[in-house]
């Protein structure tokens, strides 16, 4: 039987760039947690998810991704916690969920956006993405998951995924690293729900986060400009299906879908990687 791919060109080119809503920014702190929420200006019923950060980083170093999603009409809700050198990986997708909550229990926007409950997912990365998977564990107001480049965590968020029911979107890196902080495919492959696991073959862990200064001073290469263009793009068109019921964009929820830059995985290739 032959298997056809998806084609992403399509919508992605579009979905990569920004939205047609205007972006609110506004602080966490209200509601007894430090971080962030980005909001359309205006719209009843909207999708909203949590959005974790890396370790060591700060939801300022994630400012385009997040307006990005919500300039596509997306609330994100982002903690700013666990930033330390040995955060608690449970703690922090309980601020996940903590931000999801608030996102769906509360009037945003000056009053202008509400959420609805049952349009609510969870994204994140690196170590972001393992607590959102932590978090997405056996939860089912969780109706999608974006994992980018899942790094290791305590407890396993690779474990983890075998209990999320929720669709998945995982994305890994095409490149071979010297150091890897996670196991992406297998994450993807002991999925418990339907997933889709891509690999961008110019984008890595390092290179997703927006503090450009910091990677070029420690070595770790030149901005991924385009690798983060393309992830937006792919998280955006996976959350618009999943969450807002999008049907000209379930092509970013099929196993198999390609487009410049992108490749899919699934069945034994998928685990051949995760073996790997």
């Amino acid at each position: 039987m032959v298997v056809v791919s998806a084609n992403l060109k399509k919508h992605l080119a579009q979905l990569s760039k920004r939205g047609p809503h205007r972006v609110l920014v506004g602080d966490l702190n209200y509601a007894g947690l430090p971080g962030k929420v980005y909001t359309p200006a205006e719209g009843k019923g909207v999708p909203a998810i949590a959005f974790g950060h890396d370790w060591t980083k700060s939801v300022k170093n994630y400012h385009a991704t997040l307006r990005h999603l919500a300039s596509w009409g997306i609330v994100v809700t982002a903690p700013d916690t666990e930033r330390g050198i040995a955060p608690d990986h449970r703690g922090f997708s309980a601020d996940l969920e903590t931000c999801l909550q608030i996102a769906a229990g509360v009037k945003l926007g000056h009053g202008k956006v509400t959420v609805s409950p049952g349009k609510l997912g969870v994204a994140g990365h690196g170590m972001g993405a393992g607590a959102a998977v932590l978090m997405a564990a056996n939860n089912p107001t969780v109706k999608a998951v974006g994992a980018l480049y899942p790094a290791v965590t305590t407890p396993s968020s690779t474990e983890a995924a075998r209990y999320v029911q929720a669709p998945g979107l995982v994305i890994g890196s095409g490149r071979n690293e010297l150091f890897d902080a996670g196991n992406p495919p297998k994450v993807a492959l002991n999925w418990g729900g339907p997933v889709a696991y891509r690999e961008i073959t110019n984008g890595n862990q390092a290179g997703f986060t927006e503090d450009a200064l910091f990677q070029f001073s420690f070595g770790l290469g030149l901005p991924q400009y385009s690798a983060q263009d393309t992830a937006r793009g792919l998280l955006t068109g996976f959350l618009l299906h999943e969450l807002g019921g999008e049907k000209k964009y379930s092509d970013f929820a099929a196993p198999l879908a390609e487009a410049k830059h992108v490749q899919s995985f699934d069945g034994e290739e998928l685990a051949d990687k995760a073996a790997l």
